[in-house]
């Protein structure tokens, strides 16, 4: 489904948002998780992607492969780590951000808890940064969170609950429990009277679209590379996280946002058709595990509503068949390990590319440049593989034998 958003405006970046999130608590975050070893030291790598932009008809295709940003296999690497960090800031001023992952003060944290619902990758985030710390963490798991999923988040020492519900109704099991025992709550989603932390999770995602401007070379407050930017929905954290830094940096310049999310979890989409946070009308049950939300976070709606051109959904097939074109490579694409909530933009941009009619409501050209974030790599290596039909480590080793053939440059020029 597509619904082109009639309250998207061009306008330069609104001083009630920027009170909220900016680019220079973006560089913040930045600088702050830099030291973290949890987190690679280099930028992750912006592909240029030839042979896909000429089957979608586009000028040029790139993606920013998110899967390599940690051990952690995903972007959350970026959002739950500093939002600890601010969050225990609030209770320590005194203490050195930096040194905080480093577990310079774990005696001190020992006896403090945090908790969270979450699909996989935001949980498995929390767990790492947490065992840094030296704090305790318990994680709240829903039904359809895969064991696969379950025993990676375990390895990093978290307390696991599970529920019998969906993603939604362990959000509310998370705030319960945190409630009873006095735990703090550290999640990527929104509600009455709990906005600090999924705040700072979106904050910390801004590097991402900061890494992006550095790799292009773009100018502040004009357009930039790009014209088109496809993000996954999910609650919407990280599409909020990345378009207020593009639109704070480009001004009326920006490029024209694109939300996906699955169909049977449309609960930005819905937001848009009613014009306020809104809740998804399918089972909330797909294979793009990181995007199954039911809820839109009011937080991050209060972004992406004045700046989202585009809404839309994609079925799982299209997301299945994408992460094998993305495997598979090409003569001029190197091939590339994305997961099911990875793929989103490329699975939307080659089913809007499908029809002139939808081209043309969205703006794409056979002269748009595209950008899309694979936000994720085989998080669940089983399931990749089945999907795939073959494994992340078969797909790293053709990617690895094609970039020594190609000589290849991560950055484009």
């Amino acid at each position: 489904m597509l619904f082109l958003n009639p309250r998207a405006t061009r306008a330069d970046y609104p001083a009630e948002l920027s009170a909220i999130m900016n680019i220079a608590q973006a560089h913040q975050s930045r600088e702050w998780l830099s030291s973290w070893r949890g987190i690679h030291p280099n930028a992750t790598p912006l592909y240029d992607l030839p042979d896909a932009a000429a089957r979608c008809q586009v000028g040029r295709l790139c993606l920013k492969d998110e899967s390599v940003r940690s051990h952690l296999g995903s972007f959350k690497a970026l959002g739950a780590p500093i939002a600890l960090v601010r969050q225990i800031l609030r209770l320590h001023p005194d203490f050195e951000p930096a040194a905080i992952l480093a577990g310079r003060y774990a005696q001190a944290l020992r006896g403090y808890t945090v908790i969270s619902a979450t699909d996989g990758n935001h949980g498995r985030g929390l767990a790492a940064a947490a065992q840094d710390a030296g704090c305790r963490c318990v994680i709240v798991l829903h039904a359809h969170v895969s064991p696969e999923r379950e025993q990676a988040i375990a390895a990093y020492g978290a307390d696991i609950v599970r529920i019998a519900g969906n993603y939604d109704e362990s959000v509310h099991e998370a705030t319960r429990l945190a409630a009873a025992h006095g735990w703090q709550v550290v999640a990527d989603t929104s509600y009455d009277g709990y906005e600090d932390i999924p705040r700072d999770v979106m904050q910390g995602y801004g590097a991402i679209a900061a890494e992006i401007v550095e790799q292009t070379s773009a100018q502040r407050g004009r357009a930039g590379t790009f014209t088109h930017v496809f993000l996954q929905g999910g609650v919407g954290g990280m599409a909020a996280g990345l378009a207020s830094y593009f639109w704070e940096y480009h001004g009326p310049q920006r490029p024209r946002f694109i939300s996906v999310e699955p169909a049977q979890a449309d609960c930005l989409l819905q937001s848009a058709i009613q014009g306020r946070p809104a809740k998804a009308t399918g089972t909330v049950d797909s294979v793009m595990a990181g995007l199954a939300c039911g809820e839109t976070s009011p937080l991050a709606w209060r972004f992406l509503q004045p700046c989202v051109d585009v809404f839309m959904t994609i079925e799982d097939e299209q997301a299945i068949e994408a992460m094998r074109a993305l495997a598979q490579g090409s003569e001029r694409d190197t091939p590339i390990v994305a997961g099911e909530s990875g793929v989103a933009g490329l699975a939307a941009l080659e089913w809007l590319r499908s029809d002139p009619q939808r081209s043309e409501q969205v703006g794409l050209t056979a002269e748009s440049r595209v950008l899309i974030i694979s936000t994720e790599g085989a998080t669940a290596p089983r399931e990749y593989t089945r999907l795939v039909g073959q494994s992340a480590e078969q797909v790293l080793q053709r990617q690895q034998a094609w970039q020594a053939a190609h000589s290849l440059q991560t950055q484009p020029a």
